[in-house]
């Protein structure tokens, strides 16, 4: 079995892990959340994301976020952008990458965003054109492709549409999500076949939520399939204002460790990493949903 030496992780803690918490999250808590991540080693940050207060008031400080951001050469910064609106708000913000997102589930993007999976795509194709006249690179978050809260099972042809939807208005690189963590593995491996109808495998990576403990076996099939990139979320944050039930990502911690256990490099410091972990959940109040990080953490303590 031939793994990649490899593997790129985007920390999508600051924005999609902290977009669901019910307790506001100051601004200078979400910055120092980032110069912990980026002192870490993380080289791919999504920071924020640029809706409406009234929709998601958690992410209503995004451009004094991105404005106190020590930015570090070679790290690159994310955030979501859901209209044209959005992406002009954004752009004086600087971002190194948008993220625009379309779900493989009609009925969930009818709840999510209120259109159909091609009115949604269609929606987008003025923000990524916009996007690549600025230079700014533009990546697409695939929700819903393996299960939906609302259809249950999503076939991969349908996968495939919204895959190739992407393609065709100039999204450069998608994230196959898993958004309320219930895949397993050969339906996983079948979402990002789908995908790669359209996008090469150093255009595609994986984003798994643990609902049902799936998320490292979902990344390691995908290792298998050669994919090299992942997005997780520090301390295991998140959850989806529209997927009842839904758990965090997939935590930063647990594929790290997993990764290197693996010989895989990641440029990643686990001991750095449990610290950024530790000081989110110490400020929200619980502990890590991260397995490694918690086990390491206590090991430190009583070593």
């Amino acid at each position: 079995m031939s793994y990649p030496l490899r593997v790129k992780l985007v920390d999508v803690g600051p924005r999609d892990g902290l977009q669901n918490e019910k307790q506001l999250v100051p601004a200078a808590v979400k910055i120092e959340l980032v110069h912990r991540l980026q002192a870490a080693g993380l080289k791919e940050i999504e920071v924020t994301s640029f809706v409406s207060p009234k929709w998601v008031p958690q992410m209503a400080d995004n451009a004094e976020v991105m404005a106190g951001i020590a930015r570090q050469p070679g790290v690159r910064y994310s955030v979501l952008t859901p209209n044209l609106k959005g992406f002009e708000a954004a752009l004086l913000s600087k971002p190194d990458e948008i993220v625009v997102f379309g779900s493989a589930s009609e009925a969930f993007s009818q709840k999510n965003i209120n259109c159909s999976m091609a009115e949604s795509i269609d929606r987008f194709a003025p923000v990524v054109a916009a996007a690549r006249e600025a230079g700014i690179f533009v990546r697409g978050a695939m929700s819903c492709t393996v299960g939906c809260p609302y259809e249950g099972e999503i076939a991969p042809e349908r996968v495939d549409y919204l895959a190739g939807l992407m393609k065709g208005i100039g999204v450069q690189h998608v994230g196959v999500a898993d958004t309320i963590g219930v895949g397993t593995p050969l339906k996983v491996q079948r979402a990002v076949e789908a995908t790669l109808k359209h996008f090469d495998i150093n255009q595609v990576s994986g984003h798994f939520h643990d609902t049902y403990g799936q998320a490292l076996a979902n990344s390691l099939i995908c290792l298998q399939m050669g994919v090299w990139q992942f997005d997780t979320s520090v301390a295991g944050l998140g959850g989806c204002p529209y997927a009842k039930g839904a758990t965090g990502n997939v935590a930063t911690e647990d594929v790290v460790y997993m990764l290197h256990g693996m010989g895989i490099e990641t440029g990643i410091d686990l001991d750095q990493l449990i610290n950024a972990g530790q000081f989110i959940s110490d400020y929200l109040g619980r502990p890590s949903n991260s397995r490694a990080g918690k086990a390491l953490f206590t090991k430190r303590l009583t070593s």
